[in-house]
């Protein structure tokens, strides 16, 4: 019979980083190309990426926990556990770090959209920031669903 643990580790583990890629990578892009109004699909996107935190922070600390748990101080020397809690860093850093930060730079700018306000240099560099550190973690959720799963 099947460890009950195991198979909430692979649904979390699908969950996050399907909603990483699909938020980032198909989600997102769709809402910027669709809507006339970038504010608007900033702001969607915006509210999209919170979810996908959220979730992130809530599968990686029931997967550090099962691992610690499953494999007791044996998880440490694991490439899985290591990625899981550099994906939850990036992921607390980008969140509650990188984006209150582009949050406060969109509403110095309003009522113009911050792409057209003097704050625009800033707001690109921390957006691109933030796409780096998204990008890792994509990366990062390609070796947990790819890698050994014990």
């Amino acid at each position: 019979m099947r460890n009950p643990g195991q198979s909430l580790q692979e649904i979390a583990v699908t969950l996050w980083v399907g909603g990483l890629w699909i938020t980032g990578y198909m989600a997102a892009p769709v809402l910027f190309a669709s809507l006339p109004d970038r504010m608007l699909a900033g702001m969607l996107a915006g509210k999209m990426f919170t979810v996908i935190s959220y979730i992130g922070l809530i599968c990686a600390i029931y997967l550090l926990v099962y691992r610690v748990y499953r494999l007791g101080a044996s998880a440490l020397r694991e490439g899985f556990f290591w990625a899981v809690l550099l994906m939850l860093l990036l992921t607390c850093a980008a969140h509650f770090g990188i984006q209150p930060v582009i949050e406060r730079l969109k509403e110095a700018a309003l009522p113009r959209d911050v792409m057209q306000s003097v704050f625009r240099d800033r707001f690109q560099t921390w957006h691109g920031i933030s796409s780096i550190l998204y990008l890792v973690q994509s990366v990062l959720g390609l070796f947990l669903v790819l890698g050994k799963k014990t």
